[in-house]
């Protein structure tokens, strides 16, 4: 089979790994400890994928740095220690990586969650060893600012031709833009299909995956 990529780099949050629900309640329990005001769980999905300050500069607005380090603590205490929501792999994922692993592909991983937060949860998947490279946003610029795929594509050699990026945000999507890399849409994550196939310049996101086990037939055809 020829293969239309080299490097296939997958968003984390929402595109491999369930963890919506539990993002949400820890974000919710922890502005409720720091007695700022109530976001709903639609306000605090639609900002999973960017970088921790990030993602409260935009919940909000008028939050200086005092107080967006002092909510970046309470949700890590309680998305880390106190939440007990699952967070299952989306069906097919470990197989599909497993997969694209023998067909030789290189693959990454560009995530929002920071380096202790991705390093605990691929450990506990055992998912590790299927990834060549992986980047946090605690290490690079967030999304969509093109340097966490620019550092991947740099340290495996390819260019961005070669290269598809796969997530469940818009900011996966305008990432992969900036970036000059292909984008493809999962629409069981956090933004909605529509959103994903419009945002950004037209024909950039090239499709959207109902199932990540569609990626094998996507790739062939």
């Amino acid at each position: 089979m020829t293969k239309p990529y080299s490097l296939i780099v997958f968003d984390w949050d929402g595109t491999l790994m369930d963890s919506e629900a539990k993002i949400v309640n820890a974000m919710q329990a922890a502005v409720a400890d720091v007695a700022m005001p109530f976001r709903s769980r639609e306000q605090i999905k639609d900002i999973i994928g960017l970088g921790l300050p990030e993602a409260l500069s935009a919940l909000f607005s008028d939050i200086d740095k005092r107080q967006s380090g002092v909510l970046i603590e309470a949700y890590r205490h309680h998305f880390l220690f106190m939440d007990e929501t699952p967070m299952p792999m989306f069906d097919g994922v470990a197989e599909m990586l497993k997969t694209l692993n023998r067909q030789e592909y290189w693959l990454a991983v560009a995530t929002g969650k920071a380096r202790k937060g991705l390093d605990r949860v691929l450990d506990e998947c055992n998912l590790r060893h299927h990834f060549h490279i992986t980047r946090c946003a605690d290490e690079c610029f967030s999304k969509p600012h093109p340097l966490m795929m620019e550092e991947i594509m740099d340290f495996v050699g390819v260019a961005p031709g070669q290269t598809l990026m796969v997530g469940d945000s818009e900011y996966d999507m305008l990432m992969a833009q900036n970036a000059g890399v292909d984008a493809l849409a999962v629409s069981y994550g956090v933004h909605e299909k529509e959103r994903l196939l419009n945002c950004g310049a037209p024909g950039s996101v090239l499709g959207c995956l109902d199932d990540i086990r569609e990626l094998h037939d996507w790739l062939a055809e």
